[in-house]
């Protein structure tokens, strides 16, 4: 006699297709693994640029008071970033890895956090698209391998973005803590922190609900804001001069091209760059078209949504996203917007300090808006077309930002200036020698060529050899001899740096005047001799 079998109940299916599936954590732990691999592996493959060397060598002192007094005369960021790098100097040392090292692990931890900053808009495929760029864009790895603030700024406004949506969600006292303490902390970062913190502020206090609860936060974040003050005041601007010779328009096109290519993008050229653009155009325009299909199908895509947010719950312990994703894209768009638009409406004021690098914590919530559009459901396909379409614009602008990040790795003409390899050709030569450098160049070649300093202008000094330094453009005058008895005897290139190198056959001597006049580069000039000289 045969008895029937039972037919499964839906729990158990659920847990036999759950056997056969890897744990809900495995994509955060790939992007957040391949985010280590892309900073760490590389971080000193490049050498320091000025504004990097200018830090050891200027700025970190044995004394943290003496650290904190050059932080207020010679930068224009708060002190965390000084504060972390002081503390990191003291047990690492101030070599390349031990300085950036930071700004590398902040880069890795803002992967986690544009992970939760994701799934808070829109679920878990909002949530592995949003880590997913934020793990490959060039942008965040480069400034996750430069030793100073952008990195720790990004992570610090990833944080508090964050902290807001679950605090919107959830306006407990706790959660409105959590907000407080990540705005005080990404203000205490860098300045520009507070065009992101404004739209969060706001719609705190927009909405009833969120009303009250989040008026001593806000208080925390008005009261850190009056305490840097006195440091602005004394800041003061120092050393932006360059901004405002920079020409607004080309500014204003390295904002996007920043994002899309990265910091030294321009070098691969606009056709790169729209290659790159289009996907996340497409992504964009596609999610839009879906977001507003209107009629019977567009409101069973949002009923389907809503299962789907809650079947993808990766078991962290918080809902998939907020009940409205459209009002969560609305946030994250407000704050993409006032993140960039407000240092630009400041230029039309005089207060111009519009550098795009500025603007790199405000490509977390461009991020987040690119990565809800792209996965935002089709309402008038089947679900494979959608998911299909959804998967295939994601990976092309991942890889497309991949494939720029490992460029940069490879071509020595998207890296920094290899100042570390001129320095290395600079080592062997007489100890009467006289070095002309472009302004950018002094503080690096002072690092890698310890002794080096700066000559003080009206001062002649006695010398067998010049060599001058620098990048393209160069003067018609390059490689005549900068003064009488000295002829060139070498032509370097490395990696875009050329080193003229004259000599004499005794020392002779010649002005700073002198020098300083006949520079082989039409960049601001400097002059550097090693001590004694």
């Amino acid at each position: 006699m045969s008895t029937a079998a039972h037919p499964a109940t839906p729990s158990a299916a659920r847990e036999a297709r759950a056997a056969g599936r890897l744990p809900p954590w495995w994509a955060l732990a790939a992007l957040t693994l391949l985010a280590a691999v892309l900073r760490l592996s590389t971080i000193d493959l490049q050498s320091f640029w000025y504004d990097e060397a200018f830090t050891p060598l200027h700025v970190l002192h044995p004394s943290l008071t003496a650290t904190l007094r050059s932080v207020a005369h010679t930068e224009n960021t708060p002190p965390l970033w000084y504060l972390l790098a002081w503390a990191d100097s003291r047990v690492l040392g101030t070599g390349e890895v031990a300085l950036r090292l930071p700004s590398a692990l902040a880069g890795i931890a803002t992967v986690p956090v544009a992970w939760a900053i994701g799934r808070e808009l829109n679920g878990r495929r909002a949530a592995i698209v949003c880590a997913a760029l934020v793990a490959v864009n060039p942008l965040f790895v480069w400034y996750s391998q430069e030793a100073r603030a952008y990195g720790l700024f990004v992570l610090m406004a990833a944080l508090a973005m964050l902290c807001f949506l679950r605090a919107r969600r959830e306006p407990t006292s706790r959660r409105m803590a959590a907000f407080a303490v990540s705005g005080a902390l990404a203000l205490l970062t860098h300045y520009f922190a507070v065009f992101l913190l404004i739209p969060m502020v706001l719609w705190l206090l927009w909405e009833r609900r969120t009303r009250r609860a989040a008026l001593p936060a806000i208080g925390v974040l008005a009261i850190v804001g009056a305490a840097l003050a006195p440091l602005i005041s004394s800041q003061g601007g120092h050393g932006t001069q360059w901004i405002g010779e920079w020409p607004l328009s080309e500014r204003l096109q390295a904002i996007a091209q920043y994002y899309l290519t990265g910091y030294t993008g321009a070098s691969l050229g606009h056709g790169i760059e729209l290659l790159v653009a289009l996907p996340v155009l497409a992504g964009v325009a596609l999610g839009l078209w879906r977001m507003t299909d209107p009629g019977p199908a567009s409101r069973r895509a949002d009923a389907a949504r809503s299962m789907a947010s809650a079947a993808d719950d990766d078991g962290a312990g918080e809902p998939a996203r907020p009940a409205s994703a459209r009002g969560g894209l609305l946030v994250a768009f407000s704050i993409a917007a006032c993140g960039v638009l407000t240092p630009i409406v400041m230029v039309a004021f005089g207060a111009d300090y519009l550098a795009p690098r500025n603007l790199v914590a405000a490509m977390i919530p461009v991020t987040a808006v690119i990565a809800v559009l792209v996965v935002w459901p089709s309402a008038g396909t089947g679900r494979s077309a959608g998911v299909g379409a959804t998967v295939a614009i994601a990976v092309t602008i991942a890889l497309a930002f991949l494939a720029i990040t490992i460029d940069i790795d490879l071509s020595s003409r998207l890296q920094r200036g290899n100042w570390r390899g001129l320095a290395k050709s600079l080592r062997v030569a007489p100890r009467e020698r006289v070095v002309t450098t472009v302004e950018l160049g002094s503080a690096p070649l002072e690092y890698y060529l310890p002794g080096l300093h700066g000559l003080r202008p009206g001062t002649t000094v006695r010398v067998r050899e010049i060599d001058e330094t620098g990048y393209a453009p160069l003067r018609r005058s390059a490689g005549e001899p900068p003064a009488p008895g000295f002829h060139l005897v070498a032509r370097l290139d490395v990696d875009g740096l050329i080193d003229y190198r004259f000599v004499s056959a005794v020392a002779r001597n010649v002005s700073e005047a002198t020098l300083r006049r006949h520079v082989i580069t039409l960049a601001s000039p400097d002059v550097l001799v090693p001590a004694g000289v």
